[in-house]
């Protein structure tokens, strides 16, 4: 068993790119753990896969430890030690060894120490998750991790069940605390009730001292132990890292993935410290079995919009019950390994060049979200959409909050904030000031566009609207069912787009958008939702619109390319050179019935313009590492790619 300090031919995680991911949650049912377990299926995996590290189980959601441990509840039965087999064979081949624990949602903990659950505003336990204030943290979670570091040796966890399964907690502890800290003696239950966004930024913060808690123990315990905490300080808490984590991670979801990882890996991307990102490599509907693992071609689309945000790149695959491998399914892992490693190179660890900023306000998620970190009663809907629709008409788009653009907002020569409904009064003003000292500000939708009524120079007519609306652009119209609001335009603003009430241009009509000069740059604003639509019911006329929304704010982006809406553009620098990623997004990857697909059509030519006052000595396509033939003329470096197949990078030297 190999123990004691990483062993220095491993990568730390902030250093790796490609790993693989392996659990199963044990249960009451695994009673012959390690059965079929061998050395010989670990090292045929690392052999197939080469990865920087692996990850496997040791505890999930269930609460029952997958290895024979002495500090935790362990699964009923055991045919040896297969964590000791999975910890010998990566230190022999140099691969470093995670672990897959889950932290607040433990079920076993629940069961066999009730008051260490989280309560719910009704007073009851809440099942499965403990509370962020009691003492599971101490009790199991940190000794149970410096048993795993001191006994086997393991290089770090990657704790799941964390930010996203705790619960804004009425347990004694909590309500204690609360008092304590705020004085305030009469805890509200209810949005409704006086001082509720006081508590929630008081279970908010519980959360991140926990984080902080565990973390900095494992630190104290062994410095080169290295911890991550699922989807921490990602879209879910998208706000400045506060743990002193390693790295940051998140498993995107297994339906609709491409466009998870569009919006994961721009935020992740942000956060300034190491990152990768986790695609599932099987499919199924929640509660439904039958489980199919994905094609080759589906899983290195989702890896290749990863790899051109910088990031790093890992899947899961299941293991059995007895927590053996399913052999068969490392031949896509294998596949996915060898593209992704083709471009390691062009891509990991590469930095945005800034273009447009899309933002996911910090504050204004907190104040619409009924939950304390879980984005999944629609509080990002909108601002997907109108990422993917800035993407779709290939922009290279950066998700930043309000800390990301602190102080370097003069940067980016398009900022977009998408249809939220309360911005900070002095984030407000910056936003202005970035506008007339010289900037574009795009405001999407009618409640954003309140918040900047007087230098949008415009006057709000009734109320907000929920009728259909058809939005007119070049000569045909698109349907919005979705929110709308008229307008008067004062004389400083001028209007682009209309819209009708029916679905023909005559009769009655409002401006879609409006533009104005705002000291020396300018600010738009749509007066219908469009982010929103585009994720729900999009249409191409939308997405035109935008486009020629973005191109009369922004009329010279760094790289333009046409010839499909099918391609995401990320504009990166990466070495001191230019490298402009091109993902093929085409197929049907976001077709809810669609589990698996094996086929990605191929877009092109692609027309490819690059701002460059200088001729570029060259420009080659990686990683093929063929050289593209271009002419410079009008300061741009002018060439053509035939094909896009997946992923392409065009380097500019």
């Amino acid at each position: 068993m190999s123990k004691g300090k990483r062993h220095p031919a491993r990568l730390r995680r902030e250093e790796s790119f490609l790993g693989i991911h392996f659990d199963f949650h044990a249960g009451d049912d695994c009673t012959r753990i390690g059965k079929t377990v061998t050395a010989r299926m670990i090292a045929d995996v690392i052999k197939a896969v080469r990865p920087d590290y692996v990850q496997c189980d040791c505890k999930g959601h269930r609460g029952l430890s997958s290895y024979p441990t002495r500090v935790g509840y362990a699964a009923p039965g055991f045919v040896g030690d297969p964590l000791a087999i999975w910890r010998d064979v990566t230190a022999r081949y140099g691969v470093a060894l995670y672990m897959h624990y889950s932290g607040v949602f433990d079920v076993e903990a629940v069961r066999r120490h009730p008051s260490w659950a989280a309560v719910g505003a009704d007073g009851k336990r809440i099942e499965g998750k403990t509370s962020v204030f009691g003492p599971y943290v101490d009790r199991l979670m940190i000794p149970q991790l410096q048993e795993l570091r001191d006994e086997y040796g393991v290089d770090g966890v990657w704790a799941d069940g964390e930010c996203w399964a705790a619960h804004i907690d009425f347990s004694r502890r909590a309500i204690e605390a609360f008092r304590a800290e705020t004085g305030i003696r009469r805890v509200p239950r209810t949005p409704a009730d006086p001082h509720w966004p006081a508590y929630l930024a008081f279970c908010r913060e519980g959360f991140r001292r926990y984080l902080r808690h565990w973390v900095d123990a494992m630190h104290r315990h062994d410095s080169g132990f290295q911890a991550a905490s699922n989807w921490a300080f990602s879209s879910f808490m998208f706000e400045p890292v506060s743990a002193d984590v390693d790295y940051l991670s998140g498993d995107f979801s297994p339906t609709d993935s491409v466009n998870t990882a569009r919006l994961e890996a721009r935020c992740l991307a942000q956060q300034g410290i190491g990152w990768d990102l986790m695609a599932w490599s099987f499919v199924h509907k929640p509660n439904e079995g039958g489980a199919s693992t994905k094609a080759p071609a589906q899983l290195k689309q989702e890896a290749a919009v990863v790899l051109s945000q910088g990031g790093g790149f890992q899947a899961y695959f299941r293991q059995k019950r007895d927590g053996s491998i399913h052999p068969w399914t490392m031949k896509l892992m294998a596949e996915a390994a060898a593209f992704c490693r083709a471009r390691q190179r062009f891509c990991h660890r590469a930095r945005p060049e800034p273009q447009v900023a899309l933002l996911l306000s910090t504050a204004a998620y907190q104040r619409k979200s009924p939950d304390l970190f879980c984005p999944w009663h629609g509080e990002l809907t909108a601002l997907s959409g109108a990422l993917n629709g800035l993407l779709d008409c290939q922009y290279s788009v950066e998700v930043c909050a309000e800390h990301h653009l602190a102080g370097r907002l003069d940067e980016y020569p398009l900022i977009v904030v998408p249809e939220w409904e309360y911005l900070d009064r002095a984030f407000v003003g910056d936003l202005v000031a970035y506008a007339e000292g010289g900037g574009s500000l795009l405001l999407v939708g009618p409640a954003t566009a309140r918040l900047f009524r007087k230098p949008l120079d415009v006057r709000f007519v009734g109320g907000v609207s929920e009728k259909p609306v058809w939005l007119e652009h070049a000569g045909w119209l698109g349907g919005l069912a979705t929110r709308s609001r008229r307008v008067k335009l004062g004389p400083a603003a001028r209007a682009f787009g209309r819209l009708f009430g029916e679905d023909d241009v005559v009769g009655p009509h409002s401006p879609a958008a409006s533009i104005a000069r705002l000291g020396r740059g300018r600010i738009a604003a749509t007066y219908v939702n469009l982010g929103e639509r585009y994720r729900n019911g999009r249409t191409a006329t939308v997405r035109n619109f935008l486009g020629a929304l973005v191109r009369e704010l922004f009329p010279r982006p760094l790289v333009e390319v046409t010839g499909s809406h099918r391609v995401d553009v990320a504009v990166n620098r990466l070495d001191g050179k230019l490298s402009i990623n091109l993902v093929n997004t085409a197929g049907p990857h976001g077709q809810p019935n669609v589990y698996t697909y094996d086929e990605v059509p191929p877009v092109g030519p692609l027309e490819i313009a690059i701002r460059t006052p200088r001729r570029p000595r060259r420009i080659t396509v990686q990683p093929e590492g063929k050289a593209l033939t271009f002419r410079h003329a009008a300061g741009k470096a002018l060439c053509r790619l035939e094909r896009l197949d997946l992923h392409s990078v065009i380097v500019v030297e």
